[in-house]
């Protein structure tokens, strides 16, 4: 890493200007006092943050505890900070001067420690994969990845300037939020749409395809969830839905294969995968398609803008424009 092997943080903020004008860098949650009078374990400050926020979530407590104990432990005294401010795009290069002190005049961030700031550089030039890096969606969190992009930038010599090469990080870039989307997408449906829910939001997918579709009774129709045709002719596309963590077996299919008449075409739709003998079975029996959760999130993605608004609404999603490599 350099400079001492000294570790580098990134953190960000919605008042850049106290950051930049007195010299610091701090992080909310004031309601959890002075953080010194906390034990110096992750367990304590667990219990106080579960204590404080009574209505949060087991995995916001261990995110949210988990930055503040890093904050006004781990973080040292000599340790590099980058900032990514917004009102003036720039990337700001400091180093930690002193130890953590709890700020009761500040308002909205009174978990403070004292920064020199050393650097201030336009963001162009950077990588596009160190910029996405200290895009974290978390306030405070440790910068590994591109830790000596930024350490480099401290040195006298280095360049202000933007390469001519191309920016061979942009590929990476650009595949990692691709995925954290398709990721945010089936964790989104395995957490809200269980059951028979699910199958209302395929219904809806399909509707959003270009079909015309009718839920069947809850229990009934012989293990057919969803009836869709194209138009008003034939053929009868026979869809069941399984919202089950386990991959699907051969004979599950097999079931959806014994409900269909001559003419039909059946769907199968998964959140998970298939077993070995289940892919097997479904390329032997062309007139069934099966549909597991990547290939599910990949037709969101598609049809995303001509879902109901209740669906948008579950799983929301900004078209963005991201940087891609040249052909």
């Amino acid at each position: 890493m350099g400079k001492e092997e000294k570790r580098i943080w990134g953190i960000h903020t919605q008042n850049d200007n106290l950051f930049l004008r007195n010299n610091v860098i701090a992080i909310g949650w004031n309601a959890m006092g002075d953080l010194n009078q906390i034990e110096a374990n992750r367990d304590a400050f667990k219990e106080k943050y579960a204590l404080t926020y009574p209505d949060s979530k087991k995995g916001s407590i261990a995110t949210g505890a988990g930055m503040l104990y890093r904050f006004c432990y781990e973080a040292q005294v000599g340790d590099y900070v980058v900032f990514p401010s917004k009102i003036n795009r720039e990337v700001n290069l400091g180093v930690i001067e002193s130890e953590y002190v709890f700020d009761s005049t500040q308002p909205d961030y009174a978990q403070t420690r004292k920064v020199k700031w050393l650097k201030h550089l336009p963001r162009t030039v950077f990588t596009q994969g160190a910029l996405y890096e200290i895009g974290s969606a978390m306030s405070f969190f440790s910068v590994k990845n591109y830790a000596d992009e930024f350490m480099a930038a401290l040195d006298k010599d280095f360049r202000k300037n933007i390469s001519s090469e191309p920016d061979d990080s942009v590929a990476a870039t650009a595949d990692d939020i691709i995925e954290s989307t398709k990721d945010f997408i089936l964790k989104e449906l395995s957490r809200q749409l269980k059951g028979y829910d699910l199958e209302g939001f395929v219904a809806d997918l399909l509707g959003a395809m270009g079909y015309r579709t009718t839920i069947s009774p809850q229990g009934g129709d012989s293990g057919i969830d969803i009836t869709a045709y194209k138009d008003e002719l034939p053929p009868r596309i026979l869809v069941q839905v399984k919202s089950q963590d386990g991959d699907i077996k051969e004979t599950t299919i097999q079931s959806l294969k014994g409900a269909m008449r001559e003419g039909d075409y059946g769907l199968f739709v998964t959140l998970s995968n298939y077993t070995k003998n289940a892919r097997k079975y479904l390329n032997s029996t062309p007139i069934i398609r099966g549909i597991n959760g990547t290939e599910l999130v990949d037709l969101i993605l598609k049809y995303y803008e001509d879902l109901s608004e209740k669906y948008r609404k579950m799983i929301p999603l900004k078209r963005v424009y991201i940087p891609v490599p040249k052909e």
